[in-house]
C-alpha cells in the first residue's frame, strides 16, 4: 500500500533547507548581487562592487535567464546555484522573480507535500475571506477576497502578467474587462490559457457578480483591482494573491495549491459518485477507470491529461479506490455530515470529499 511517507515530501516553508535538498544555495535579493546597465541596444552587467563583468561563462548565465529589457531595478544572483537568480521590476512597478530551473522543478514535483498544509489551513482562510467580502467599497482585502473565492469556485490559474504579454494567454490575475460578462448573479469569463486552451467558464455569486461589475468600472484594462484610500486604482497581480494567502492562513500556501487541491478533491468526487470496481476487476478496468477519472479531471482544470496525473492527483487516492477505502472512508464522511445539521449558505468547514482526502494523508 502507498502511504504518504512514500511520497518524497520536503518542506517548503523552511526554504534554506528545500534548497540545500536539492543541491542549491538559498538567497536573497537583498543580498549583494549583480545589476546591469543600458549600453546601446542592450546592457552591460556590473558585479555586486560595480565593476564590468567580461567572464564568457557568467554572462552566458545571465543572458540564458532572458531578462526582459523593461525590467528596471534588477538583481542577479552572483552564484550560479542560487534558487533565485534573478528580480527585477516591470512596466507596472511589480516585482517579477526567475528562480533556478532545479528549484522550479524541484517545487513542481513536490506540489504533494502541502496538500495536508493546505487542508489544515482551509477553514481559516475561507473564514477570513467571507469577513473579507463583507467589506464596503473596494479596498484591496475585499477584492483579494473576492479573486480567492473565484479561484476556489473555478479551480483557475492564477495568472502570470509576462506569459499574458509573452504568450497572449491569460489567467485569473491577468484577465482584461474584455474576458468577462456579467448578467444578473452570473458571472461568464472566456479566455485563452496557458498552453492554447479556451477556457469557458459561468458561475452564479450575488456578492462575486457585484466585485467583477465593480471592477469593469474602474479605469484601466485589467479586470481585477481595487481602490486606495486616496481612490486610485491598482491592478491585482498573483504576487498579491499569494501575500493574501500567506497573511490570512499563516502558512506558506500559495495559489497553485487551490489547483493541486482541486484536482485531487474532483478525484475523489468522481470515484465516489461511480461507486467502486469488484474485487475481481481485472488491472485493465482499474486502469481504464483512472484514465477516465484522469481525463475529466484534466478537463475540469483547463490541463492536459499527463500533467494531471504527474501533479494534479495525488495518487493515494487510486491507491485507496483499488483497495475500496476510498469508498469506505466516503460513507463514513457522509454519515457524519448527513447526523449535523447542514449550514445555510456557503461553508467554511471542509467538505465530505475534502474530508476523506484529509484522512487519506493523515
Amino acid at each position: 500500500m502507498l502511504t504518504t511517507a512514500q511520497i518524497p515530501v520536503l518542506d517548503l516553508t523552511a526554504a534554506p533547507d528545500f534548497a540545500r535538498e536539492t543541491g542549491l544555495r538559498y538567497v536573497r535579493d537583498d543580498e549583494p548581487g549583480f545589476s546591469r546597465r543600458r549600453a546601446g541596444k542592450g546592457f552591460t552587467y556590473l558585479d555586486h562592487q560595480n565593476c564590468r563583468i567580461s567572464n564568457d561563462d557568467v554572462l552566458e548565465r545571465i543572458r540564458a535567464l532572458v531578462l526582459p529589457p523593461a525590467w528596471d531595478s534588477v538583481w542577479i544572483c552572483r552564484f550560479q546555484n542560487g534558487h533565485l537568480q534573478a528580480t527585477g521590476r516591470d512596466a507596472r512597478e511589480r516585482k517579477q522573480y526567475r528562480y533556478h530551473t532545479r528549484w522550479t522543478t524541484a517545487r513542481n514535483e513536490n506540489k504533494f507535500g502541502k496538500l495536508k498544509l493546505f487542508g489544515e489551513a482551509l477553514p481559516e482562510l475561507r473564514r477570513q475571506v467571507m469577513s473579507d467580502l463583507k467589506i464596503k467599497g473596494m479596498s484591496r482585502d475585499k477584492v483579494l477576497a473576492g479573486v480567492v473565492q473565484v479561484m476556489e469556485l473555478t479551480q483557475m490559474r492564477v495568472g502570470n502578467d509576462e506569459y499574458a504579454e509573452e504568450n497572449n494567454s491569460y489567467g485569473l490575475t491577468t484577465l482584461l474587462n474584455r474576458h468577462a460578462k456579467v448578467r444578473g448573479q452570473e458571472v461568464h469569463f472566456k479566455f485563452r490559457g496557458k498552453s492554447g486552451v479556451e477556457h469557458d467558464v459561468t458561475f452564479e455569486d450575488p456578492v462575486l457578480s457585484k466585485i467583477v461589475r465593480r471592477c469593469q468600472e474602474l479605469p484601466g484594462q485589467e479586470l481585477f483591482a481595487y481602490l486606495d484610500d486616496e481612490g486610485e486604482a491598482h491592478d491585482i497581480g498573483s504576487a498579491d494573491v499569494n501575500e493574501y494567502l500567506r497573511r490570512a492562513t499563516g502558512e506558506c500556501i500559495t495559489a497553485k495549491d487551490f489547483r493541486t487541491w482541486g484536482g485531487t478533491r474532483k478525484a475523489i468526487e468522481i470515484l465516489t459518485q461511480t461507486g467502486p470496481l469488484d474485487d475481481e476487476a481485472s488491472e485493465r478496468a482499474h486502469k481504464i477507470r483512472e484514465v477516465g477519472v484522469i481525463k475529466d479531471t484534466a478537463a475540469h482544470l483547463g490541463n492536459t491529461v499527463a500533467v494531471c496525473r504527474k501533479y494534479y492527483v495525488h495518487p493515494l487516492v487510486f491507491e485507496a479506490d483499488r483497495e475500496g477505502r476510498l469508498h469506505d472512508l466516503h460513507r463514513a464522511e457522509k454519515k457524519k455530515r448527513s447526523s449535523k445539521s447542514s449550514p445555510k449558505g456557503r461553508s467554511a468547514e471542509l467538505s465530505v470529499e475534502e474530508r476523506v482526502l484529509m484522512k487519506l494523508l493523515s
